[in-house]
């Protein structure tokens, strides 16, 4: 366990990358299954994750995210686009997909099936949207640590238009909506005014609560 806590404290939110440097391919595809595999509300993984390298889109992408230079000048691009709406079909897909991988289906299982329908049904497309980006920012967690362990330095970014992000990457017709971006790459030797700060963090006093 500390180790965990060492790489956590290497890491912080990267402002100047160096475009020079790529994140080798290995290295990406651990970050990526860190992802993954990440918890999700009743297993749905109601998100997905777009690699986005192509230098154009990505210019395209800067200019709707705040003229960020990260964006362009990282190795790789990840934006997390969660569902759009947790659609019947949706669900059935990943409860038959259970069923599929583990060779069998039992009668609590669908009637959780069923109880999670009327649930989905009763929020509402705008309601089940917001709860699948929520699930997204706990993948987005499990990709800093993976990132970190990995020595690839990682800055979480909401700084952008999701509806322009959207719209570059087609996400309308996939049925997703962009959340988060997080560029992916290795911080600059110079120009970064973060790099060298001390990692600020309330104290344990004032942030835990140990309720008895």
């Amino acid at each position: 366990m500390s180790a965990v806590i060492s790489h956590l404290n290497w890491r912080y939110a990267t402002k100047k990358f160096d475009a020079s440097k790529t994140v080798p391919a290995d290295a990406l595809e651990r970050i990526l299954e860190a992802i993954r595999l990440t918890a999700s509300s009743s297993g749905l993984q109601p998100f997905e994750v777009l690699v986005v390298a192509n230098p154009d889109i990505r210019e395209k992408i800067k200019a709707v995210g705040w003229n960020q230079a990260q964006i362009t000048d990282c190795s790789h691009l990840l934006v997390f686009a969660a569902w759009d709406d947790i659609t019947p079909e949706r669900v059935n897909m990943m409860f038959d997909l259970t069923n599929q991988v583990r060779g069998n289906t039992n009668e609590a299982w669908e009637n959780y099936r069923q109880m999670l329908l009327g649930i989905v049904a009763q929020r509402g497309k705008e309601g089940n949207y917001q709860s699948a980006a929520r699930q997204a920012y706990i993948a987005l967690g499990s990709a800093l640590i993976a990132a970190a362990f990995e020595k690839v330095d990682a800055t979480p970014m909401e700084g952008f238009d999701p509806a322009a992000v959207d719209e570059i990457l087609g996400l309308p017709a996939k049925g997703l909506r962009s959340v988060v971006i997080l560029p992916l790459g290795y911080r600059a030797d110079e120009g970064d005014w973060l790099v060298n700060l001390q990692k600020v963090r309330r104290s344990r006093e004032n942030f835990i609560t140990e309720v008895k």
